[in-house]
């Protein structure tokens, strides 16, 4: 059961890298205003467990932090996918 929990948690921490690697290379991006990565792409990305990597690329490289969709729905969706988180996790334990 721990070898669950420690596959979920490895999957969370490399989507989270995913996840601020994507919003770093979109600023580098709008700085060069070379083409950027769909809104869509990154939201993506944080749905499926990046969501914490993308927050923190976010808050760090001040990238669309004056976006309602990513200032409040990036830290909405890291309440969703801790309680998932810690459900899971509570679930492998018992």
């Amino acid at each position: 059961m721990y070898e669950l929990a420690a596959i979920l948690l490895i999957y969370y921490f490399i989507m989270s890298i995913v996840g601020y690697i994507s919003m770093a290379q979109d600023k580098q991006r709008a700085i060069k205003q070379m083409r950027r990565t769909p809104e869509k792409t990154l939201l993506g990305i944080a749905l499926l467990g990046g969501v914490f990597g993308s927050f923190l690329g976010m808050r760090i490289r001040r990238h669309k932090t004056k976006h309602l969709t990513f200032s409040l729905g990036l830290p909405l969706l890291m309440l969703v996918h801790l309680g998932l988180l810690l459900f899971i996790l509570g679930a492998i334990q018992a």
